[in-house]
């Protein structure tokens, strides 16, 4: 998610675990817990390779395992800033839900989250919210904004920090019975119109859970398509392209390679001359909805040359 919304999250984090002992400090250290893991963006000062920055962005810094490392140093300082006035214990939960909550919203967006490394380099994608919606985020932070006049322990803290998670949990779950219900219209328009497809991912396209993409693809195939709630008597319309993977069987580069994992087969691939493949990243639909051709319609794509 965008780094507000993290930054929120872990306002919400840090209330809920130390807010009775530290008040509004503990949004703020909250804060700076939910924006800790997205810090691996450093890295691409030392690096301005895009396509290695698809392998170290959402890495180590987000795996749920290496969060128990972590939190350790994190918490040996905090303990010893507080005094012994909070517990050792404590200022780890809160160090660890902090950094593990960040990932675990992540792995709601389109991306790709390695939440289980080191074990397995597979991201997990829920693909239920936009990695920016305003109305997840705003509702939540201004119920932690109103929490934040009012004192620490206080019953009216706490409602407003118990509305808060409510308002955002909620309309979390929201998202997830929206994918389900687009999820299944995609599916029974392909089955009834004959397409045949071995993988269908929907995703929300940005700002909002209202209008859906859809991308189904099969071993030449790929299909795209769009659903909004607010016109549902629009009917669906695929535009396909030619998956082309083959191309990359002559073509030996790395970094294709890594593109193809990132793309998780949600890829087609366009050879505009013999030494060239533009290779278009398709997981999150259409970028635009009124061009055809691929590079104005697909902004998400890279060049490779020979």
């Amino acid at each position: 998610m965008d780094s507000l919304t993290q930054i929120v999250l872990g306002a919400a984090v840090g209330e809920l675990v130390l807010g009775k002992n530290l008040g509004n400090k503990a949004m703020l250290l909250g804060a700076i817990a939910g924006t800790v893991p997205d810090l691996d963006v450093v890295f691409s000062w030392f690096n301005s390779d895009p396509v290695e920055q698809l392998r170290t962005h959402r890495a180590y810094s987000h795996s749920m395992f290496f969060h128990l490392l972590l939190a350790l140093p994190f918490t040996y300082f905090s303990y010893r800033w507080s005094k012994g006035s909070v517990s050792f214990s404590r200022w780890y939960v809160f160090w660890y839900l902090g950094f593990f909550t960040h990932a675990l919203l992540d792995c709601c967006t389109t991306y790709g989250t390695r939440l289980l490394l080191p074990f397995t380099d597979y991201q997990v994608a829920f693909n239920n919210i936009s990695v920016i919606d305003p109305l997840c985020t705003l509702p939540f932070m201004a119920c932690l904004i109103v929490a934040m006049f009012y004192k620490r322990g206080s019953l009216k803290r706490r409602k407003w920090v118990r509305a808060s998670l409510w308002i955002s949990c909620g309309y979390m779950l929201a998202t997830f019975a929206l994918k389900a219900i687009v999820h299944h219209k995609f599916k029974q328009h392909l089955v009834q119109n004959n397409i045949r497809f071995t993988e269908l991912n929907t995703t929300p396209t940005m700002l909002n859970a209202i209008l859906w993409s859809a991308v189904a693809y099969n071993d030449s195939l790929l299909y795209s398509g769009e659903y909004s709630f607010l016109r549902p008597e629009v009917p669906i319309v695929w535009s396909t392209y030619k998956t082309n993977k083959t191309l990359l069987d002559d073509f030996k580069c790395s970094d294709a390679e890594t593109v193809k994992w990132f793309a998780d087969g949600n890829y087609f691939i366009e050879k505009p001359n013999a030494d060239t493949l533009n290779f278009f990243v398709v997981k999150w639909g259409k970028t635009r909805f009124d061009k055809i051709n691929s590079k104005e319609t697909f902004m998400f794509y890279y060049t490779f040359y020979r």
